[in-house]
């Protein structure tokens, strides 16, 4: 169930070794992205249970990993028998989603909307991403029905937004940035997050489970690139080059906003409880703004690490006030401070040779963006240890 809801490796391991130590038994486990190995047994190896599951990586679904956490609080306390803590999983693993789909499409377009106004660009830019967004909500609730479209979804969103892209700067507006438009309109897909998660994995030693998941997020950014640039592509031949017209860029001060309306987004895709909402967003600004103090004093790569740093300590403190996990509010925080963006500028620069946004060296920031992160994790955690392993 932890791992569904999307408990990196390390963290799940641990948490279970605290279960099985509770419940007076020895066990071992090993926790990749796609399998499950238990091996448990009793003091002197009278009984012994081995159990091993394909599964599918999971994705974050931070209400149930609250509710999942509460149960096993529950049971150690002696609130809930074993039995009753098993038909409450069952309950937990079957409850709806919280959010009709009118508010889980307004999420996809307000995220999408967010993240253009992030990068700085023009009102014309994130009015379309944020269009976009919905346009590619109505493929993810497509995919739900049909296998075929669920098996590449990735790029066939991509595709869909270049065209679209190409053909609104063709019909309507000549001022809107295509490629930055693009990746904004399928930011909740570029899996910049995962590659943080597989790089603290692989900070952990957890050798195995972090290179699948780096490999995974890698492929997947792959194929997000690879759709867009044949969007792009068939959008070029369909209406040819669109000569650009530089519009006024956004205030600075919009960023903020932008946090704000980030962060509520993805209270709703994540279906974060209600009871921490408050909590998640103030992680968002939390992490933008040390970020940008650290940037101050030292370059942008290591303000990140400052930002991640406040948001460790922050997360760390929120486990011993809240009594939940701290990857609750740690994800909001780290999702504002995660480079998978930069990765997918990179490639665009070095496939293209043309840059959509003002970056120099993104190869080299990415990498040390990447580091400064898993880097802050680890001394936040050291500054402030958790009370809860996940």
């Amino acid at each position: 169930m932890l791992h569904k809801y999307g408990t990196p490796a390390y963290r799940l391991e641990a948490h279970l070794m605290d279960v099985t130590s509770f419940l007076g038994l020895k066990a071992s486990f090993i926790i990749i992205p796609t399998a499950l190995t238990f091996v448990i047994w009793t003091e002197g190896h009278e009984d012994e249970y081995t159990h091993a599951a394909r599964v599918n990586p999971g994705d974050l679904d931070l209400g149930s990993l609250a509710r999942t956490d509460e149960l096993v609080d529950q049971l150690s306390k002696g609130l809930l028998t074993l039995k009753e803590a098993d038909g409450l999983l069952d309950e937990i693993y079957n409850m709806p989603n919280p959010h009709g789909r009118l508010a889980i499409g307004a999420a996809f377009g307000m995220s999408s909307g967010a993240f253009a106004m992030l990068m700085g660009t023009s009102w014309n830019d994130v009015a379309w991403s944020a269009l976009l967004g919905l346009l590619v909500y109505v493929f993810v609730v497509w995919s739900e029905r049909s296998r075929r479209v669920s098996h590449m979804l990735e790029p066939l969103v991509a595709i869909v937004s270049a065209f679209t892209a190409c053909s609104i700067a063709y019909y309507f507006d000549p001022s809107i940035n295509i490629r930055l438009v693009v990746l904004s309109s399928i930011i909740v897909f570029i899996p910049g997050l995962a590659l943080t998660l597989g790089l603290a994995e692989l900070a952990a030693r957890h050798l195995v489970s972090g290179t699948a998941r780096v490999m995974d997020a890698l492929m997947l950014l792959f194929k997000l690139y690879f759709g867009a640039f044949l969007g792009v592509a068939f959008g070029v031949t369909a209406f040819g080059e669109i000569d650009f017209i530089q519009p006024e860029p956004i205030p600075k001060w919009t960023a903020w906003l932008a946090i704000a309306i980030l962060c509520s987004s993805l209270i709703i895709i994540f279906r974060t409880k209600a009871k921490h909402i408050i909590w998640s967003l103030a992680a968002g600004f939390i992490a933008y703004g040390a970020s940008l103090w650290g940037a101050l004093y030292f370059d942008y790569a290591l303000g990140v690490f400052v930002g991640a740093f406040a948001v460790g300590v922050y997360s760390n403190l929120f486990t011993r006030l809240a009594n939940a996990p701290a990857v609750i509010v740690a994800m909001q925080g780290l999702i504002v401070l995660v480079p998978g963006s930069k990765i997918y500028i990179g490639l665009n620069s070095i496939i293209s040779g043309q840059n959509f946004v003002a970056a120099d060296h993104i190869g080299q920031q990415t990498f040390l963006i990447l580091m400064s992160l898993v880097a802050g994790l680890i001394f936040a955690n050291v500054a402030l240890p958790p009370k809860k392993i996940l």
